[in-house]
């Protein structure tokens, strides 16, 4: 390809390029990731590339620091408010702002940048996430729990806007890459894969002994605690159902989930004609994150490339729904609608940490967000929170519930 040409394509990319971008949740590993494809794209196209806003910390200061600076970003703020007068130490000289608290990060979200990475973990991503979205920002959406939890409020926010979310999970940015939304009528089938976590083969007695440290070690992908818990009861791909239903407008029967252990095939969508499409990548959150950040272009990222004669063979099977019951339960929430994912959500963040906590078990998880389904499914009208503060109240409720479900399973 002659210099000229790449002129060309750096010509078409750069509006893309220059969007001001914000990431919220920067020292976690979206965050990371994302700044990594910046660095990337910076060393590729120019110093220039992606100028950042805005990155925020729950309460990594010294990373939080070091990459305001090395990303000369205008606005610091750190989550956790005891923290602030360190993070404006790192910064002294440095000319950042620096600001703390969640008042801080939805201050980081009503920035003027473009677009929005929105990499903060759980319901606390809510508030800060909905903020971009109401200014009409694009926002990467890596947090599925702001879907989750407040579907309806995320979609009537974008639609008053004009906001766009392009879903960041690698299966829903694989799906928004392989559905013709042109053509609804015609999809058959969005399948989503799982690898099935590390106790895929797992018997439920060994599971029942299993340890936070196992249920991190997840065999493809290098995520968070939390999220890594997900994935390893299956939790993880049941949001990812209700998220699909919402961000894509399909009824829960045109959504299914496979077990693809190799994490190569990320999403299939099937037409009415017989053709199934496949999207492939290495599992590097790089590719999703740098399809996000470009859309409606593309722009070469560090991702690991894909290599078939290196894995040899896929293979696919179907989940176990007796042995990860939260699947099953995910499932029935999105049947049921209403208030149930919102509580779902809920439940399984107050469970999850009380496994990592070890005050539960591996399988208490299913059974403190079913506990918490079954008492807040008779105190609520089942009706779907319609505004954020209705989003938030529902929350707090579900978590008090599964506060008790957890003390009455450590009992």
């Amino acid at each position: 390809m002659s210099q000229d040409s790449l002129q060309d394509i750096d010509r078409h990319l750069a509006p893309v390029l220059g969007r001001r971008l914000t990431v919220l949740g920067a020292t976690g590993s979206i965050g990371a990731s994302t700044l990594d494809v910046v660095r990337f794209a910076r060393a590729r196209y120019g110093a220039g590339a992606f100028p950042i806003e805005a990155l925020t910390a729950q309460s990594n200061v010294a990373r939080l620091a070091q990459e305001a600076r090395a990303f000369q970003a205008k606005l610091a703020v750190i989550g956790d408010v005891s923290l602030a007068s360190q993070l404006r130490e790192a910064l002294s000289g440095s000319g950042i702002e620096v600001l703390a608290g969640p008042e801080g990060i939805r201050e980081a979200a009503k920035r003027p940048a473009e677009m929005v990475m929105s990499a903060i973990v759980g319901a606390a991503g809510l508030e800060p996430t909905l903020a971009a979205v109401e200014r009409g920002a694009i926002v990467a959406l890596a947090n599925k729990e702001c879907v989750v939890a407040a579907g309806d409020v995320f979609r009537a926010a974008a639609a008053d806007s004009r906001g766009v979310l392009i879903p960041v999970d690698s299966e829903h940015n694989a799906a928004f890459q392989l559905l013709d939304f042109v053509q609804a009528h015609a999809i058959d089938k969005v399948t989503l894969t799982a690898s099935g976590g590390p106790f895929r083969t797992w018997p439920t007695e060994r599971m029942a002994q299993a340890t936070p440290e196992q249920a991190v070690a997840h065999p493809n992908w290098a995520m968070g605690a939390k999220i890594s818990v997900d994935s390893a009861t299956l939790m993880n791909k049941g949001l990812e159902l209700i998220e699909a239903h919402i961000l894509f407008g399909l009824p829960p029967e045109k959504l299914g989930v496979v077990i693809h252990p190799q994490s190569l095939v990320h999403c299939l969508v099937a037409y009415a004609d017989g053709s199934v499409l496949a999207h492939l990548s290495a599992p590097d959150m790089r590719t999703p994150i740098a399809h996000a950040l470009a859309w409606p272009r593309r722009i070469a990222s560090p991702s690991k490339r894909l290599d078939f004669a290196e894995f040899g063979q896929m293979s696919f099977e179907n989940p176990d729904f007796v042995r990860f019951r939260c699947l099953d339960l995910a499932r029935t929430c999105l049947q049921m609608g209403g208030a149930a994912p919102t509580i779902l959500n809920a439940a399984n963040e107050v469970a999850v940490d009380a496994f990592l906590k070890r005050r539960i078990g591996f399988l208490g998880i299913a059974r403190t967000v079913e506990r918490t389904l079954n008492v807040m499914g008779r105190e609520t009208n089942g009706r779907a929170p319609a505004t954020l503060p209705d989003v938030l109240a529902l929350d707090a409720a579900a978590r008090g519930r599964a506060r008790e479900a957890c003390g009455e399973e450590a009992a």
